[in-house]
């Protein structure tokens, strides 16, 4: 999405990174936003015949049906289950080193310095996007609240939808917050949610306020 691209300081999400997301709150409806936004993000880097993404995870609660809405489809993911984060983190930096893989998701509950460098380290030489999906621990701390390599760090929230016209349900929207990012300056902006080709919108009346803009997309977030 350009408007979001344009606000990154590599013009979009860097393919041989680490990039953190979390749920701005533990409640269901912000897990599942936060979900939904890393498997969008995977669905755009494995939008070519042959890309598979790799998730791997300690208890496996995803909705295949979900994921498939915002463009992830079954047979274009790998998943993984370790009995703790360490195990889920150690496959996914085996995963990135290989560098067939369109991108590497892994959810964790910690996740020190040391191990998300690994994990940067791991990115870089596989020239492969990584996604680390930090889950609550507890319920009045942020797990970005630590210290990390990550290139990008993402809080991602369920927002209510805008008014339509006629009866019915909306299109998701969400609160998309960069907290941090390399070389760039934070921001916060509602989004409407992915779409089935793992997409990003502005709302129908802020993309009608926004001037054209050109500028270079290195990966469409």
């Amino acid at each position: 999405m350009r408007t979001l691209d344009e606000r990154l300081a590599d013009h979009g999400l860097a393919g041989g990174g680490l990039h953190e997301i979390a749920a701005a709150s533990a409640t269901l409806s912000d897990d599942a936003a936060a979900t939904l936004f890393a498997a969008g993000i995977a669905a755009r880097f494995a939008d070519q015949p042959g890309f598979s993404v790799f998730w791997a995870l300690t208890r496996f609660d995803l909705y295949a049906p979900g994921l498939e809405q915002v463009g992830l489809r079954p047979d274009q993911v790998f998943y993984a289950q370790g009995q703790k984060d360490s195990a889920v983190l150690a496959m996914a930096e085996d995963a990135l080193r290989d560098g067939s893989l369109a991108c590497v998701i892994a959810e964790v509950r910690q996740a020190d310095q040391t191990a998300t460098r690994r994990l940067q380290l791991a990115a870089s030489d596989g020239q492969t996007p990584m996604l680390l999906y930090r889950r609550h621990r507890a319920r009045e701390r942020c797990p970005l609240s630590g210290l990390s390599s990550a290139m990008t760090r993402w809080r991602i929230g369920s927002v209510p939808s805008g008014r339509l016209p006629h009866a019915g349900i909306g299109r998701s929207r969400w609160s998309v917050e960069l907290v941090r990012q390399r070389n760039g300056n934070p921001f916060l902006i509602e989004l409407d949610a992915c779409d089935d080709t793992g997409r990003l919108a502005l709302p129908a009346a802020a993309a009608n306020r926004a001037a054209p803009a050109v500028g270079a997309v290195n990966q469409a977030a």
